[in-house]
């Protein structure tokens, strides 16, 4: 319920900006509807601050055994965020999904015949509704299509209707 989350936005982030005399003053988890685990983290980082312990635990956790690291929406200027790109294994595909090309610094290769990195351009959304349809999870994402927040849910549903036009079309004799 996307209704819900923002709702729990609303009342468990502080306003770092201090322009909403209703926001908490200090951050609370807002936890996940199905599991309860802590879903957003409620602070965030400045410039020269400290990740928190969980990004540390789950990078040395989770990294070893990635297959595929996808990067979405940032400029790779930050560490240690952008130091994921170069800490998965070598065998590791890299796709980054963004307006520009980033990170080459760090060893990103956009070059003719990239080994392991892909570029894809578009923004966020629309980029991995294109993902999911190539993996054929359209139909799972249409399950949950009412969970989805409105504009994400408008792009599925649109997605589905041409779908079914093109499938349509290669009926007709």
């Amino acid at each position: 319920d996307f209704d819900g989350f923002c709702e729990g936005v609303r009342s468990n982030v502080k306003d770092v900006a201090g322009r909403d005399q209703g926001a908490p003053a200090e951050s609370t988890p807002i936890s996940c509807g199905s599991c309860g685990a802590p879903a957003v983290k409620p602070t965030i980082v400045l410039f020269r601050g400290s990740m928190p312990r969980e990004f540390h635990v789950r990078t040395a956790e989770d990294l070893p055994e990635c297959d595929l690291l996808i990067v979405m929406g940032t400029s790779l200027t930050v560490a240690p965020a952008n130091s994921l790109v170069y800490r998965v294994p070598p065998t590791a595909l890299r796709m980054v999904v963004n307006d520009e090309r980033v990170g080459r610094r760090l060893g990103i290769d956009y070059g003719e015949a990239p080994v392991r990195d892909v570029f894809a351009r578009g923004r966020s959304d629309e980029t991995c509704l294109e993902l999911a349809e190539e993996m054929g999870w359209l139909d799972d994402l249409a399950a949950i299509a009412d969970e989805l927040p409105e504009s994400s849910a408008r792009l599925l549903r649109e997605r589905l209707l041409a779908r079914g036009r093109r499938d349509e079309e290669q009926c007709i004799p």
